[in-house]
């Protein structure tokens, strides 16, 4: 294995947790098409990250936990914990110093902790 090519969350509510993406993170949404997923431009407009319907019958009690998924940011960490605050994202705790550089963490609406790292 070298690298991650591509990851997906399971999501209960795909609208609103589309919404939650576009207009709460910033996130853009790709010219890709799936039914059952949203697909998102993400690393220079590579499709990298996307959001689901579940795959058959889970236990909607397990979504997000466990999971961090960590996105690489060119803009400052301050000014983007601002536009968090705003529009009232759920952030965990401040930005914290990492190994890697700064990181700010939040939550999407099935629990799953999403990191921002400004790389050092």
């Amino acid at each position: 294995m070298r690298r991650l090519e591509f990851t997906s969350l399971q999501v209960r509510d795909l609208e609103a947790s589309k919404a939650f993406y576009t207009e709460k993170l910033g996130f853009e949404v790709s010219e890709l098409k799936n039914p059952d997923a949203v697909i998102f431009k993400f690393n220079k407009g590579d499709a990298s990250f996307a959001i689901r319907k579940p795959f058959g019958n889970i236990d909607e009690k397990e979504l997000g936990q466990g999971v961090s998924t960590w996105f690489a940011i060119d803009e400052k960490i301050e000014e983007l914990q601002t536009k968090f605050v705003e529009k009232k994202v759920r952030i965990l705790g401040e930005i914290m110093p990492t190994p890697f550089g700064k990181a700010l963490h939040v939550i999407d609406p099935d629990g799953y902790k999403l990191t921002f790292l400004k790389l050092k």
